[in-house]
C-alpha cells in the first residue's frame, strides 16, 4: 500500500469516530495525477446526493500530458461503498450530526485508488486547545524519561 496523500487537518478539527475505506469513481487522467501525488484533500468532505455518496472539494490537479482529454479539478466524485454501508453512513450523519471527512487516499496492492473516510464529530475551540496541551505534555514527559535512561 502506498500512500498518495493525508488530510493533516482531520485530527485537529475533528474527533474521529470510525473510518472505512471506499473506492473512487476516477477517470484516466485524474488517475494518474493521483500517481503523481498532485491531489489535496484540505477542505474536502463526503456527501450525500440522493441515495449516493460524492467527494466535494477535493483537488485533483490536471495531468499535463492529458492536453484535451483533462479532468475538472474539483468536480465531484463518487464514492464506491456497498449499499448496505451508505445507509448505515447516511443514518449516522443525518440523524447524529456526524460528518464523512477524507484523511487519506493511497494505491492498494492492486494499484486501485483508495480512500479512507472517517464519520467525525467537528471539535470546539477550546477543545482543540486542550488537544494540543495534553500532546505538548505528553511530549515534556517522553523527553524527561529520555533524560533519565542516559
Amino acid at each position: 500500500m502506498k500512500v498518495v496523500a493525508t488530510n493533516k487537518n482531520a485530527h485537529h478539527n475533528y474527533e474521529i469516530l470510525e473510518t472505512m475505506e471506499a473506492g473512487l469513481a476516477l477517470t484516466g487522467s485524474e488517475v494518474k495525477s493521483i500517481r503523481e501525488g498532485r491531489i489535496s484533500l484540505k477542505e474536502s468532505y463526503a456527501d450525500f446526493q440522493g441515495e449516493e455518496l460524492f467527494l466535494i472539494d477535493c483537488n485533483i490537479s490536471p495531468y499535463h500530458a492529458a492536453n484535451v482529454f483533462n479532468h475538472e479539478p474539483t468536480r465531484p466524485r463518487k464514492l464506491l461503498l456497498h449499499r448496505r454501508e451508505l445507509k448505515r453512513l447516511a443514518g449516522k450523519v443525518q440523524e447524529r450530526g456526524l460528518t464523512l471527512i477524507p484523511t487519506r487516499v493511497y494505491l492498494n496492492d492492486r494499484g486501485l485508488v483508495k480512500i479512507e473516510l472517517a464519520l467525525a464529530r467537528g471539535k470546539k475551540t477550546f477543545e482543540k486547545r486542550e488537544t494540543i496541551k495534553k500532546r505538548d505534555v505528553e511530549r515534556e514527559i517522553r523527553a524527561e524519561l529520555k533524560k533519565r535512561l542516559r
